[in-house]
């Protein structure tokens, strides 16, 4: 697969690979949550939940840059000083303190709260990478965009919510994340997208195991049994495949599309609810999947038309001399 996707490289593929990467990205997201919905129930702390399941992908996401990148280890210490902070920010910003404020939300905010708010990262990050990364956003862009955001008030209707210290929480990750996405986007130029995402995973879960420890929450690791344990398991494979691929598409592609083709998780999840217990939208649901697919669709094509234009317009020149 590897060789695969070098070989494709070569042959000027780079874009095209990155928004199918993002793609396959968003059939995973779409499984985690709907395997993390019944994971969670198992756990009486979410927090130590996550921390486990982070370390699973840690030691997942370590073993895959060290078969994949050559020389690992010496790679890593050859990393300009810019480049090892950027490695150590991801960790913190990404792997690490959102995932504690979220799950800690998560317990005094309101669920539709909750899943609103983390699926506005998208928005945040189209708008910082046009800043900070100099990403163009042409008008049907922004109308893509636009229609994702009608299709999450679809999905998840904004009645009643409350915002409480919880909701701050919340909001703080998805800020937080969004950050790491601008951040990763520059770093992956200079680093190895397995070397970063290890990183990213290993700082965080560092930090994870300190906040735990000081919370005492890690003696409930000896009172976990053998269904925990395989729910850890399957969730920190996901995890760790969600974030090696996610990576790999932004190494590859603009960060604005790949982070609003994650979006394209959230029907596969009502899909995967539809067919295990019978679980139908409802029809403002519906029409907001409907409306996500379609935007991402769009989306998708529409970054992949400078790399088509830009080959069409090299072969031309070609013909012409």
């Amino acid at each position: 697969m590897i060789a695969r996707i070098r070989a494709l490289e070569a042959r000027g593929h780079r874009r095209s690979i990155g928004i199918g990467l993002a793609a396959a990205t968003a059939l995973v997201s779409g499984f985690s949550v709907f395997v993390n919905a019944s994971a969670v129930r198992a756990f009486g702390d979410p927090v130590l939940f996550t921390t486990l399941k982070n370390g699973v992908a840690a030691v997942v996401l370590v073993a895959i840059a060290l078969a994949v990148v050559d020389r690992a280890p010496a790679r890593v210490r050859s990393l300009s000083p810019r480049s090892l902070a950027g490695l150590a920010v991801i960790g913190v910003v990404g792997g690490g303190i959102p995932f504690v404020l979220f799950f800690t939300g998560l317990a005094n905010a309101s669920a539709p709260a909750a899943a609103l708010i983390h699926k506005t990262l998208f928005v945040w990050v189209a708008l910082l990478a046009a800043v900070l990364l100099r990403e163009r956003l042409g008008g049907l862009q922004i109308g893509a965009l636009a229609v994702l955001v009608v299709a999450q008030l679809l999905i998840l209707p904004a009645d009643g919510l409350a915002w409480t210290a919880g909701e701050w929480m919340i909001a703080a990750a998805t800020g937080m994340w969004a950050v790491e996405v601008i951040v990763a986007k520059r770093l992956l130029r200079d680093v190895p997208s397995p070397v970063a995402a290890a990183a990213r995973m290993g700082i965080g879960l560092v930090l994870l195991l300190g906040y735990v420890a000081i919370s005492g929450g890690l003696a409930g690791i000896g009172a976990l049994g053998m269904e925990q344990w395989a729910w850890v398991l399957l969730t920190g494979g996901l995890l760790s495949a969600y974030v090696a691929s996610w990576y790999a598409a932004l190494r590859r592609a603009p960060a604005s599309a790949v982070t609003a083709i994650l979006t394209l998780g959230a029907p596969i999840t009502a899909a995967l609810q539809l067919v295990a217990n019978g679980q139908v939208p409802a029809p403002t649901a519906l029409a907001g999947h409907g409306a996500v697919l379609a935007a991402g669709v769009v989306i998708a094509w529409l970054a992949l038309r400078p790399a088509g234009a830009t080959a069409k317009g090299a072969a031309a020149s070609s013909v012409a001399a």
